[in-house]
């Protein structure tokens, strides 16, 4: 039985423990979204209006070098994709592409920091939950630097 997007927020982890209300007002700036593989989803330097919650498949979080293209990160089902909404001036500064096809719950930064600002409560518990997230991602992202160049110093 399809979910609704409600229903949807209440089992992800990033939203353990939201308040019912709060959940509501979160769905109220949220859309159900698909890519195709390879489809991006946001560009870096774009200006970054929504984030996503990846219900299905898997969403590479990229830089593009000369010549090169680095995958820094990838986020699957259950996570998000997307900080930079959040913090001027929203401009991405990822490329997200879809890997495989993808489906997400698109959700409108400006709306949401509405909501935020209008509830303080909500958005300082928001604010933690993404300050908590991008430390992990932060550290998964040292740890995938000191596998791929630590070595050369070790000896």
């Amino acid at each position: 039985m399809p979910q609704t997007i409600e229903q949807e927020l209440h089992r992800q982890e990033f939203f353990a423990g939201l308040d019912q209300e709060y959940l509501a007002l979160i769905a109220g700036c949220a859309r159900n979204a698909a890519f195709g593989d390879g489809e991006f989803l946001f560009r870096e330097g774009q200006p970054a209006e929504t984030f996503y919650l990846v219900r299905e498949g898997a969403v590479a979080l990229e830089i593009t070098a000369p010549g090169r293209v680095f995958t820094v990160q990838t986020v699957g089902a259950g996570e998000l994709a997307g900080f930079s909404w959040l913090i001027g001036p929203q401009r991405w500064q990822f490329d997200g592409r879809a890997v495989g096809r993808v489906h997400a719950v698109e959700l409108a930064g400006a709306c949401l920091r509405a909501k935020c600002d209008a509830d303080p409560r909500l958005g300082y518990d928001l604010m933690r939950r993404f300050a908590d997230l991008a430390a992990r991602r932060l550290q998964a992202t040292r740890l995938q630097l000191l596998d791929v160049y630590g070595h050369a110093h070790a000896g």
